[in-house]
C-alpha cells in the first residue's frame, strides 16, 4: 500500500507542479518573411488567427489592443530601416521579431494585452527604452479593468551600441513583477513608439524560459493522465 500511494503521489506532482498558467510569447513568425520590411500588426496571431502579413499562430487565447506590431530586430541579420537592437540577450532562437505598440490614431483609449484565461505568479519580459520611460500595470479585469494587481516603472535602458550587433537600441533589459491573485491583462504607460519588447512571458516575474515555465502539451497531459489511471487500478486491485 505505502509504495502504490507514493507511486500516486509522485505522478500527481508530475501533472500539477508546473504552473500550466506560464506562457512566453517569442514574436517570431509574425511576418511573411525575414528580414522584414513589413512590421505587421500582431491582430489575432496570438489568439488562433493571422497577422496583417496573414500568418497564422497559436491559439494561447492571448489578444492585443489594435495598435500591437512587429519589430523587425537587428541582430543575426539587418532589417529593413530598423535600428532596434537585441545585444545578445535571452533566447538565441528569438532574435528575430519583437513587440512595439504605435501611437496616433491606432493607440485608442489603452495599449494592452489580455489573456482572458487568466494567469497568475507574475508578468515579465525584455525591453529596450532609449526614448521616453514608462510602466505597465498588471489589472485583474480585460483590457485594464478590475483592481490593480501591480504596477512596475520602467526606465531608461542602455543606447548602445552593443559589439557584433546593429542598431542603437540594445541591450535589451529584463524586468518583471510578482504579484497575488489572477490577473487577465496587462497595460502600458509610455510605450507608444517608443519601446520594444521581447519574450513577454505570463506567470512568471522573469523573462524568457526557465524551468518553471514550460507547459505541458495536451498529447503530454493525456499521457500523465493515462498514467494517473493506471495508477489508481493498481491502488485499488492492491488494496482488495
Amino acid at each position: 500500500m505505502k509504495k502504490t500511494g507514493l507511486l500516486f503521489a509522485v505522478a500527481t506532482t508530475a501533472v500539477f507542479a508546473v504552473p500550466v498558467n506560464a506562457q512566453v510569447l517569442n514574436f517570431e513568425g509574425i511576418a511573411i518573411s525575414y528580414p522584414s520590411s513589413t512590421y505587421p500588426f500582431i491582430n489575432s496571431f496570438y489568439n488562433g488567427g493571422t497577422s496583417s502579413d496573414g500568418t497564422t499562430g497559436v491559439n494561447y487565447g492571448i489578444t492585443f489592443s489594435g495598435n500591437a506590431r512587429e519589430a523587425c530586430l537587428n541582430t543575426v541579420f539587418t532589417c529593413v530601416s530598423s535600428n532596434v537592437s537585441r545585444g545578445g540577450l535571452g533566447d538565441p532562437s528569438s532574435q528575430q521579431g519583437g513587440l512595439v505598440f504605435v501611437g496616433g490614431t491606432l493607440a485608442g483609449p489603452a495599449t494592452f494585452i489580455n489573456r482572458s484565461a487568466g494567469f497568475t505568479n507574475g508578468f515579465s519580459f525584455f525591453y529596450t527604452a532609449v526614448i521616453s520611460v514608462g510602466s505597465f500595470t498588471v489589472w485583474s479585469g480585460l483590457s485594464g479593468t478590475g483592481s490593480n494587481l501591480g504596477t512596475l516603472a520602467l526606465s531608461f535602458t542602455p543606447n548602445g551600441p552593443c559589439p557584433g550587433f546593429v542598431g542603437s537600441f540594445c541591450p535589451f533589459v529584463a524586468t518583471g513583477l510578482a504579484f497575488a491573485g489572477t490577473a487577465q491583462s496587462v497595460t502600458f504607460a509610455g510605450a507608444l513608439d517608443a519601446m520594444v519588447f521581447d519574450d513577454v512571458t505570463f506567470g512568471n516575474a522573469i523573462p524568457g524560459t526557465p524551468p518553471n515555465t514550460t507547459v505541458p502539451e495536451p498529447a503530454s497531459l493525456a499521457l500523465m493522465a493515462a498514467g494517473l489511471a493506471t495508477v489508481a487500478v493498481a491502488a485499488r486491485r492492491r488494496k482488495r
